[in-house]
């Protein structure tokens, strides 16, 4: 089965906490803070590779966590980080962000990766808050909680040469007679329902070539197996573009043309510069005479030269490989999307909210709030001191009391509530 998108949830792993432990032995009289830190949280990391060719394993497996970092533990040891979770996909796969459908990698060529979430931070031990005034702090930190993301993959097949253009039109026929493909063929539409490749030699020089599923009238918005084509065939450097010039479909091969040339523009301008070589399929099927009625009316009403072959016959295949080698050579290869600047995993460690509840209880929250919580527990004197010292040093008790503070109002922080007393 092919697949070429998904939807997918991936989690950096958490941070390890931070130890709070004291020196205890004989040689040191009062021994001080030895807790270690906590470990990082594994990042997730996408890897590209050309062994595989569709997301098909994606359909089995939709959450990928990274490992989470170690606690720290006595005399200052870190805890060990967290396990990077790799997810390896075909070249030609871009991630999207789910939530805001904005492209946030591509990665095109075989080895490339992106970290697209980073671990979690280690909480500090408690020898990180030892200070001339805070002397044995029995406290430490958390480690940081990372949160789940949604992420589309879509693979763009990766080839140098699409053949495009009706279906039934000898795609496949063609892809088989210069390669070593054996796509499955038919005498019926929709033969292909995914992309097949092929590599072809000529001269010692290859290139890459994808059959590409036939497109319909109307392909540009989602109509029949368009959707499927024409995402696989923006990377190409060159179209091959067939017509069944004995129109044994019952349809007018200038018609076709111009149809699917109209399909590519509406779809993608960019698309639509792609360079073709115009190929008559199934010259066999026509008397001398049908097919020389069939060159003059071409020339006459498109006027874009064009190349004649047989896949069952053989004639022209040669010509047509010759003369694709001879164009692609003058052609660059095309280069990986641009991406917009997007911060796909970005982090609050700055906001500070200020609401109040209808029962007049004043509540902070927010990504600095967030970060100084880890820090903190309520049953230990220092801990709860130095977290109001925060507080003061952030500025937020101002903040509440232009709000409206007054002299035993409630504050409720995360799951710490409070009475104000001046």
């Amino acid at each position: 089965m092919f697949l070429d998108r998904v939807k997918i949830t991936i989690k950096a792993g958490n941070g390890g906490n931070g130890a709070t432990s004291f020196i205890h032995t004989k040689l040191v009289a009062n021994g001080g803070p030895d807790g270690g830190e906590g470990g990082k949280g594994g990042n997730i990391v996408f890897v590209a590779t050309k062994n595989m060719n569709t997301l098909y394993t994606f359909r089995f497996k939709k959450k990928f966590l990274a490992g989470d970092g170690e606690n720290g533990s006595q005399k200052l040891k870190t805890g060990a980080g967290g396990k990077d979770e790799k997810i390896e996909v075909p070249c030609g796969t871009v991630i999207i962000d789910a939530k805001t459908n904005k492209i946030i990698a591509d990665l095109h060529d075989d080895g490339s990766e992106y970290v697209a979430l980073k671990g979690g931070k280690g909480g500090h031990g408690n020898a990180y808050y030892k200070s001339s005034i805070k002397q044995a702090p029995r406290y430490s930190q958390t480690g940081e909680i990372t949160q789940t993301h949604e992420v589309i993959l879509e693979l763009k097949t990766i080839a140098d040469v699409g053949l495009v253009g009706f279906p039934n039109v000898g795609k496949s026929t063609l892809l088989s007679c210069i390669s070593n493909a054996n796509p499955k063929i038919a005498n019926y539409p929709f033969t292909t329902l995914y992309p097949n490749l092929g590599v072809c030699e000529v001269k010692g020089q290859t290139f890459v070539v994808a059959d590409i599923p036939g497109l319909i009238e109307g392909a540009s918005e989602g109509q029949g197996l368009g959707h499927y084509f024409l995402k696989h065939v923006e990377r190409v450097r060159l179209i091959l573009h067939l017509l069944d010039v004995s129109e044994s479909e019952g349809r007018d091969f200038i018609e076709d043309y111009r149809k699917i040339n109209a399909e590519l523009k509406k779809y993608s301008a960019e698309l639509a510069k792609t360079p073709q070589i115009v190929v008559f399929s199934k010259v066999d099927l026509l008397l001398d005479e049908e097919l020389q009625e069939k060159r003059q009316r071409f020339d006459r009403e498109i006027g874009v030269s064009h190349l004649e072959i047989s896949g069952a016959t053989m004639q022209g295949i040669d010509e047509l490989k010759l003369k694709t080698l001879e164009t692609l050579s003058q052609l660059p290869k095309k280069e990986p999307i641009q991406i917009e600047e997007h911060d796909f995993d970005s982090r609050d460690y700055t906001s500070i909210n200020i609401t109040r509840e209808d029962d007049g209880t004043f509540v902070v929250s927010g990504g600095k709030i967030d970060n100084l919580i880890r820090g903190v527990i309520v049953d230990d004197t220092y801990s709860l001191g130095y977290f109001q010292a925060k507080l003061k040093e952030f500025g937020i008790m101002d903040m509440l009391r232009e709000r409206g503070l007054k002299n035993g109002d409630s504050i409720r922080i995360k799951d710490i509530t409070f009475e104000y007393i001046e």
